[in-house]
């Protein structure tokens, strides 16, 4: 998939903290706590709570956010549609990173069962 350089640079240049907010809202309005949230965010990125807690108080950019992360080895394993684009197909890797954010957050606030979210064998 072939997303526009406007819009990858748009994603690259958004904070990670302006966004959080939405992620939190998201899954607890549908019953799920932040402590959820940030097993599944500590699972993509290898971030710790102190980092995660760092790196939202400095205003990082996705970009930076992504830079700093260490993606979990099944990540690939997070295929599926998320903001009307087919994740495996996009071909920008950091556009592809947020939406791997995106997608685990979603089927976090969609009730799915964590071993599902977390790609466990």
């Amino acid at each position: 998939m072939n997303t526009s350089d406007i819009h990858n640079q748009r994603i690259a240049q958004m904070t990670f903290a302006s966004v959080y907010p939405h992620y939190v809202s998201k899954v607890e309005k549908k019953g799920r706590t932040k402590a959820e949230l940030h097993q599944v965010i500590t699972w993509l990125t290898g971030f710790d709570e102190a980092k995660l807690q760092d790196l939202i108080a400095q205003k990082v950019t996705f970009e930076t956010f992504f830079q700093q992360a260490t993606l979990h080895p099944n990540a690939q394993l997070i295929t599926g549609l998320i903001c009307g684009y087919r994740i495996e197909d996009i071909e920008n890797p950091l556009t592809q990173q947020v939406r791997y954010l995106d997608k685990v957050v979603d089927e976090l606030a969609k009730g799915k069962k964590m071993e599902k979210i977390l790609r466990e064998a």
